[in-house]
């Protein structure tokens, strides 16, 4: 039973399993009592839209690459993170769920970030499957349907409200959504919609800026992500100009090799997925970032499919200089393919 005395939402998120003073190393954290991913999943739509409490943590995942009429590329991104101290609801300030969210925006120039948090059971956040609806404050993603959605949020100095029509299929990574994020037997489900044609305005400092695109929404949940061994990761989001993608991760582990995995998208929606060891990525060059460096220019290939380009980030400070603290941008692809797309980078201490 959860104890009657409640700290802050602030204390509350940075106190949370997902959290603390590792970042992203929280994802290794123990699992007891929760439920875990296991081979041959069944989802269930509109419902697994929603949220998942049995589940330690989860996100709704938003990026989206844009451009506006003069040429000028932007980046966007949106997510929502569910984490908790029990598996389980309850109403009101009972409840062991902890919400925070991430907006930015990102120019040539300059990258905007900033961040909202709350305790679940009180309407502050939350998610509901069908309409879908996805929120924290004022900020939403929501829509009639999965695949037609609007998105808003309101930062100090920027923000933005766009419109997405989903093109194609969700894509389901993995063996049908059981992503495997170690040999040790870590996984998520994981599925995305990497489909959505996005429009809409964003609000700069400068003032508003019409944007047209490509958008990429990432579902994942889990309980115990990485292994104790696994300090973070790269994860790479791309569209090749022939309207084929590719989604492509490597999580870097103490003493060995890194663990990858990858899903080929063809534009008719049908994949292929690859195991550890298919995927390979390699930094090009470092940027000196918040007194960490971190690599802003790869090397990706996947040679079963002749992939072998240069991903080069469209504003190498894409640091997100929040609580939890890690690099996400819009990246150009030049090379065997040429397109755009977006990178994640966590765990650079």
């Amino acid at each position: 039973m959860l104890a009657k005395s409640y700290l802050t939402p602030l204390a509350l998120c940075l106190s949370a399993p997902f959290a603390g003073a590792q970042g992203f190393m929280g994802l290794a954290g123990d699992a007891e009592g929760f439920a875990v991913p296991t081979p041959n999943p069944t989802f269930s739509f509109p419902q697994d839209h929603g949220a998942h409490p049995d589940h330690r943590i989860e996100w709704w995942y938003l990026t989206a690459n844009l451009e506006a009429a003069d040429g000028t590329p932007y980046g966007l991104q949106w997510t929502l993170f569910r984490t908790a101290f029990a598996p389980e609801e309850a109403e009101e300030w009972a409840s062991p769920q902890v919400w925070f969210a991430h907006a930015a925006v990102t120019t040539p120039e300059t990258h905007f970030a900033t961040e909202r948090f709350a305790r679940g059971g009180i309407g502050q956040a939350g998610v509901i499957a069908d309409p879908f609806e996805a929120w924290i404050d004022e900020w939403s993603l929501a829509g009639p349907s999965f695949d037609s959605l609007r998105v808003a949020a309101q930062g100090s100095d920027f923000g933005f409200e766009m419109a997405l029509e989903a093109e194609g299929p969700l894509i389901f990574h993995g063996e049908q959504g059981y992503s495997e994020k170690s040999l040790e037997g870590q996984a998520s489900y994981y599925y995305s919609q990497p489909f959505f044609r996005i429009s809409g305005t964003l609000q700069l400092p400068e003032g508003p800026e019409h944007v047209t695109g490509h958008a990429w929404l990432d579902r994942e949940w889990s309980s115990q992500l990485l292994s104790d061994r696994q300090g973070g990761w790269d994860w790479f989001a791309l569209t090749f100009e022939s309207g084929q993608k590719l989604m492509g991760f490597q999580l870097r582990q103490a003493g060995d090799d890194p663990f990858t995995a990858a899903t080929w998208i063809e534009p008719d929606g049908s994949t292929e997925v690859y195991p550890t060891g298919a995927f390979e990525v390699a930094p090009l060059e470092l940027s000196e970032l918040a007194g960490r460096k971190v690599p802003t220019s790869w090397r990706v290939e996947l040679p079963d499919r002749g992939v072998d380009v240069r991903v080069d980030a469209i504003n190498p400070g894409s640091w997100m200089d929040l609580a939890i603290p890690y690099w996400e941008g819009p990246i150009r692809i030049g090379g065997s393919h040429s397109g755009t797309g977006y990178l994640e980078m966590t765990g650079y201490e």
